[in-house]
């Protein structure tokens, strides 16, 4: 660990400016790194080992909390008050933990679709929410999911509010690409749209409709919701009934109702 006292110490050049969402994109994407925020997302960083963290800015208080998962971390930690922190990141630093962390290239869909395993997965569809892609990872990972692919209209699920909301487990789910559902389906594996306008209830899914092999489940941003093309791409389009009055569910919630009965129908 290194004390510092300046907000120019270049220990803490990964964290300059956090409050400017458009200048932070552009330095992390040209820097190849994310920046993980929090004291429960960093825990959940240092206990994954796939990750390479470049560097931590920590207060006094959060140091002697993580001294023992610090120990072995072969990687610079800068320990600063919150004045200090303050004026580097641009706000009131009151979770005092901050980790920049090398970004890793995305896994192929062949990498994670285990054809002879009922496992499940999420694809997401133009979600450019932060805060509901970060929620959609920690439903993720409630239910055991393997991988969320996302499509290139989604937002960066390593973007700081992501990890945060996330309780870091962006860093636990594995992370693919997926512009089209024919290519899930030539990896055997079986599509379930969710959407209002589905001609059949999520109920009526059980494993003699769904098969033995690996299920996603489709969801959309809201508003739009899905596409014309990946709701008629997919295999079933199913809508979860609702009071009347009420036409849809916030993405990461809606998620985690199907991935809840996808899940108990498995384990069948």
């Amino acid at each position: 660990m290194h004390r510092v006292t300046e907000p120019t110490d270049p220990l803490l050049a990964d964290f300059t400016a956090l409050n400017d969402p458009a200048r932070r994109r552009r330095v992390e994407r040209d820097g190849g790194y994310f920046v993980v925020e929090g004291v429960l997302a960093i825990e959940r960083l240092l206990a994954l080992p796939q990750w390479q963290v470049r560097s931590l800015a920590l207060l006094p208080k959060v140091a002697d909390r993580l001294a023992d998962q610090l120990d072995a971390l072969d990687a610079p930690v800068a320990v600063a008050d919150e004045a200090v922190l303050r004026e580097v990141v641009g706000f009131d630093i009151h979770r005092g933990a901050l980790a920049s962390v090398e970004r890793r290239p995305f896994p192929s869909l062949s990498e994670l679709v285990n054809t002879g395993s009922p496992q499940l997965l999420v694809v997401a569809e133009g979600v450019n929410d932060h805060e509901n892609l970060g929620a959609l990872y920690r439903n993720a990972a409630a239910f055991g999911v393997a991988a969320v692919l996302l499509d290139d209209g989604c937002a960066d699920p390593f973007y700081r509010r992501s990890v945060r909301v996330s309780l870091g487990n962006v860093l636990a789910v594995p992370t693919g690409r997926s512009r089209r559902l024919a290519d899930l389906h030539e990896q055997g594996v079986t599509t379930v749209a969710l959407t209002p306008r589905g001609d059949r209830r999520l109920a009526d899914l059980g494993a003699d409709v769904l098969g033995p092999g690996p299920l996603a489940v489709v969801v959309g941003a809201e508003g739009p919701g899905l596409s014309d093309e990946t709701i008629a791409a997919a295999h079933h389009r199913v809508a979860i009934p609702m009071a009347t009055g009420v036409d849809s569910l916030n993405v990461a919630t809606a998620a985690a109702v199907a991935l809840h009965h996808l899940a108990t129908v498995a384990a069948r």
